[in-house]
């Protein structure tokens, strides 16, 4: 199947909402988030002519947004090193997971993962939960769990100097997530 593309002045209306919602999802900043459409619509009217047709026009836009964010996030991890300090609680001696990494609580108690993802409610606790950690703790699970980078390519991305660092931020992020989760949804 081979996709035609429409007119640019009919991208944002078409599109626009969408590609927005992708990007404050995973920036968090409306303003960051506008610029991101903004570049990403700049960047496709001069590429249009390189349409192919081999993805819908929405995927497409989306393949350029997502490239966007990433030049984003590499431009600010040179700027500024975000330290994980006072921010991140120590859980080396976390009860959540085995020696193997594993879950040690049963997660049948979050009832049915796949159901609570299409709720919208749970879709906004999330987002809240995510919002509440540091920002590139953050951005590097959203980058991993979301967008489903690969680490090595997260750490050149994020500039992580090692992909133990990687690992370590990540499953903060998530041991982070699983309380909030825990505390603002499964156990309402």
């Amino acid at each position: 199947m081979t996709y035609e593309l429409s007119t640019p002045d009919q991208w944002l209306e078409l599109y626009g909402d969408a590609l927005y919602r992708y990007a404050i999802t995973r920036v968090r900043d409306p303003d960051l988030a506008a610029d991101l459409l903004q570049d990403t619509l700049l960047a496709a009217l001069k590429a249009k002519d390189n349409f192919m047709g081999q993805a819908s026009e929405q995927t497409w836009l989306t393949g350029i947004l997502k490239h966007k964010m990433i030049d984003f996030f590499r431009k600010s991890s040179r700027e500024k090193t975000d330290t994980m300090g006072d921010e991140v609680a120590d859980y080396k001696n976390d009860s959540f997971f085995d020696e193997k990494g594993s879950w040690r609580v049963d997660l049948s108690v979050w009832s049915k993962p796949d159901k609570a993802l299409e709720q919208e409610e749970f879709l906004a606790v999330l987002q809240r939960c995510v919002d509440k950690l540091p920002q590139k703790m953050s951005q590097v699970f959203i980058l991993r769990e979301l967008d489903g980078m690969e680490s090595e390519e997260i750490c050149d991305v994020m500039a992580i100097s090692s992909l133990n660092n990687f690992w370590v931020m990540l499953s903060r992020a998530r041991v982070q997530l699983r309380h909030c989760l825990d505390m603002n949804w499964f156990n309402q």
